[in-house]
């Protein structure tokens, strides 16, 4: 069943992102993590929520992973994985943000006093609008036109993934660690003598593929193919569109995608093209 020769999963699949950080007996694992990205709190303890996100579509569920946690202070988290760049990606974010606030009203008397949000995104793609920057960490609020907070109980925290190429060697901090154990995992057969912390004993502990059940194996299978099929789709867009212009590589990229059995409203959502554009292809 294990087709691949990888001795740690891909935190980057559905499986994988679930497995280590969406679990209970691995929620230390979470909450390190979010430790080291959030701007003004550290968590002490958090409990998972099965609430499911209105709206979301078959699409979102496959390019995006999701996790919903409250925090021992009664802070809302979305926790996100998302592979690949969508159209209204930051409207998205808003929208499902929306959600956790909605959900603390209360009915009869209430005054209005709302517990933190935090959107976080783990991103394995740049924004357009800071491909040219070097800070791989974005921390939004909401600011008045003096740039001083108007509100900050609702923060979304951005990290874009492929920005960060530090070799083992280099890494210097926590955050810096977390970052190496997202990008190269999977590429790993030791544990790197850097990563000798107890939370990433833990996590290596997790991650380890022989110890899954069959079961976990055959998820985890399923979990990778797709993540294979996507990244080469993105790839794909973006030789193509470096080399002979966007528009050409956003046509190869649909073509493959109708090839790969991705519905029209999957390829709308990720190239752009209407349905005309895509029937013509």
């Amino acid at each position: 069943m294990n087709e691949h020769k990888e001795r740690y999963i891909n935190p980057l699949t559905d499986f994988g992102f679930k497995k280590l950080f969406g679990t209970e007996p691995n929620k230390m694992l979470l909450i390190d993590f979010l430790n080291q990205i959030l701007p003004d709190r550290k968590i002490q303890d958090l409990s998972y929520s099965s609430g499911e996100r209105q709206g979301l579509t078959e699409l979102d569920r496959k390019a995006i992973f999701d996790l919903y946690c409250i925090g021992d202070n009664g802070e809302r988290f979305i926790v996100e994985m998302q592979k690949a760049k969508q159209n209204y990606f930051k409207d998205r974010s808003v929208f499902y943000a929306s959600f956790p606030i909605q959900e603390q009203g209360k009915k009869n008397k209430w005054d209005y006093k709302l517990d933190p949000v935090y959107s976080v995104g783990v991103l394995d793609f740049i924004f357009d609008d800071h491909k040219d920057e070097k800070e791989l960490l974005h921390i939004v609020e909401l600011k008045n036109q003096r740039c001083e907070v108007f509100y900050d109980k609702l923060k979304f925290v951005y990290l874009e993934l492929p920005k960060f190429k530090k070799k083992e060697e280099e890494l210097e901090t926590h955050f810096d660690k977390w970052l190496y154990v997202f990008t190269h995992l999977s590429q790993l057969q030791d544990r790197p003598k850097k990563l000798q912390d107890r939370i990433f004993t833990k996590l290596f502990e997790a991650a380890e593929i022989a110890k899954f059940t069959l079961k976990e194996r055959e998820a985890y299978e399923d979990s990778l193919k797709y993540y294979r099929d996507i990244k080469n789709v993105v790839d794909t867009s973006r030789e193509e569109g470096f080399n002979d212009g966007m528009e050409k590589g956003i046509a190869t990229t649909a073509k493959k995608m109708k090839l790969e059995g991705f519905s029209n409203e999957q390829i709308k959502k990720i190239t752009g093209l209407t349905d005309n554009e895509i029937e013509n292809l």
